[in-house]
């Protein structure tokens, strides 16, 4: 039995990590940059050169060129639409990408062949891009495409020890039937935020009409923690010296260094995240601060131009304070996948594709507790390889 499904955006493939083999079949997966195609194929590749994947510019892929599917996913660039960018939106040049994706499904959909269930992940700052106009736009976009939609805000820090809030729109073709209990009259905790509630507030009532409230269970109290993640002996970063953690010490406010003294007496090993910002001292002057947070949750992994979020970590064992960078093995365990996955040799690279990505448990939940009961498997002979 087996689900077809296209994976726009791909990356190094944690959609397909989350998928899983419970009856998912990738039969399609496209990503402009070389060197996240490099690392799909090495994940992802059965023994045939993985034909699946094709690594080129999202506007040059074509309907024609796909294969029936049953979910097209699509996890567009952020850039545009997070805090840290520049404010274009659905305008700029790489979260506009979601119009030439649109583009592939339209003409699918013209074909006859749309899929069962559109998906698309991306920021939280979505809902608020250009006063909620871009989230608005989305909407529309399904609705005149005779998809019944609704979103849903998942924290990866449910499943990981990681805050990674992310919006996720999900749409389903008319013609499928939704069962009862995948939907509740209205927004549930915890899934549909106050932002998201208010971005739904901003639609057009013709859009509204289309609009589903999505009701997922929620996870079991996770029982990772950010110091449970972490390498004694990473091979991608080295520990700082006693002289770069003493210089990190001494940039903390007193509040950031009573958190450091109150880590030393806790009995057990303590591991924080430390971020640097500028802050105004007693005289009004600007001062860089590193502060930190011990609440076993790791900052959300980011990967702006610069490299300026590359995470730095403390850990605390009674009068044994270290610090290092964030190493490699550690975003992808915080990004929820298995040290069996092969990341690049080389850090940024390696940080970039995990920064970049989906986290893999919340794919997993959406799969079980929504697509999956949305798409049934079909039997393996049935399955489409080539456009009709």
């Amino acid at each position: 039995m087996t689900r077809p499904y296209l994976e726009f955006f791909a990356g190094g493939g944690m959609v397909r990590a989350g998928l899983g083999a419970n009856g998912w079949r990738c039969a399609f997966a496209n990503d402009l940059d070389f060197k996240k195609g490099a690392a799909y194929r090495i994940n992802w590749d059965s023994g045939d050169g993985c034909p699946e994947l094709r690594v080129d510019d999202v506007r040059l892929v074509k309907a024609s060129d796909l294969p029936n599917a049953e979910l097209a996913w699509a996890s567009f660039p952020c850039q545009d639409l997070s805090l840290a960018g520049g404010g274009a939106g659905l305008k700029g040049e790489r979260s506009g990408t979601f119009y030439p994706f649109w583009d592939i499904m339209r003409d699918l959909i013209a074909e006859g062949r749309g899929p069962r269930v559109i998906a698309l992940e991306n920021v939280t700052g979505t809902l608020t891009s250009h006063g909620g106009a871009d989230f608005a736009a989305i909407c529309k976009t399904y609705s005149d495409a005779g998809y019944r939609f609704g979103a849903l805000v998942i924290d990866a820090a449910l499943f990981v020890p990681q805050s990674r809030p992310r919006l996720f729109v999900v749409g389903v073709r008319s013609d499928v039937v939704v069962a009862d209990d995948l939907l509740s009259p209205e927004p549930l905790d915890p899934f549909h935020t106050r932002a998201l509630r208010r971005a739904f507030d901003g639609l057009d009532e013709g859009v509204k009409a289309n609009w589903l409230w999505w009701n997922l269970p929620s996870p079991p109290r996770r029982s990772a923690s950010f110091s449970d993640v972490i390498e004694e002996q990473p091979e991608s970063v080295e520990w700082h010296s006693e002289a770069e953690t003493a210089a990190i010490l001494a940039m903390m406010s007193p509040v950031n260094a009573a958190k450091v003294a109150a880590a030393r007496r806790a009995g057990r090993r303590m591991v924080g995240g430390i971020y640097k910002r500028t802050r105004r001292d007693d005289d009004g002057e600007k001062v860089q601060r590193a502060e930190v947070r011990f609440d076993d949750v790791a900052g959300c992994l980011r990967t702006p131009a610069g490299g300026s979020s590359r995470q730095v970590i403390m850990v605390v064992d009674g009068d044994k304070v270290r610090t290092r960078l964030i190493s490699s093995r550690e975003t992808a365990r915080l990004m929820g996948l298995p040290d069996s996955y092969r990341l690049p040799a080389r850090y940024n690279e390696a940080y970039h594709l995990t920064g970049d990505g989906v986290a893999v448990p919340v794919v997993r939940h959406l799969a079980a507790h929504l697509f999956e009961r949305l798409i049934p498997a079909r039997p393996q002979a049935d399955r489409s390889e080539s456009a009709a």
